[in-house]
């Protein structure tokens, strides 16, 4: 069976002898004196951490921008789409409106429209008819 020194070959612990804490080179941890706080310690060997927290700063402040656009783009569409509903109830009101008023109309016209149909089909009957025995002869 192969020793592999992720899975606590070398020095018995699971981490191959290295601290359990230890995310890279020149970085390592201890536990402080019987407490859960943890003391990290850098090695001056490796200064280029400076650069990668500037870097990690730089990316950080350009999400917190983009989050900030994002929330004023929902902002700005939720206030449209509130005013595009709120002129959508306007037109509803004025259609609900303009129907109630054509009933109430019919209504008071009685049975006369259906007279006047009536009366322009026969008309047009009779005068297709007509048009049609002129023709013939």
């Amino acid at each position: 069976m192969s020793s592999n020194p992720h899975r606590g070959g070398a020095g018995g612990s699971l981490y191959g002898g290295a601290d359990p804490y230890r995310s890279r080179e020149g970085l390592s941890t201890r536990n402080a004196s019987g407490s859960e706080e943890i003391q990290l310690r850098i090695d001056p060997m490796h200064s280029d951490l400076d650069d990668e927290i500037i870097g990690l700063h730089g990316q950080v402040r350009q999400l917190k921008n983009i989050a900030q656009e994002i929330g004023s783009e929902a902002k700005s569409q939720r206030d449209f789409l509130d005013e595009l509903q709120m002129t959508l109830i306007r037109a509803q009101a004025g259609v609900k409106n303009n129907i109630r008023k054509l009933n109430m109309s019919i209504i008071r016209s009685g049975n006369n429209h259906i007279m006047h149909v009536v009366l322009f089909a026969l008309l047009l009957f009779f005068i297709l008819y007509m048009w049609s025995k002129m023709f013939k002869r």
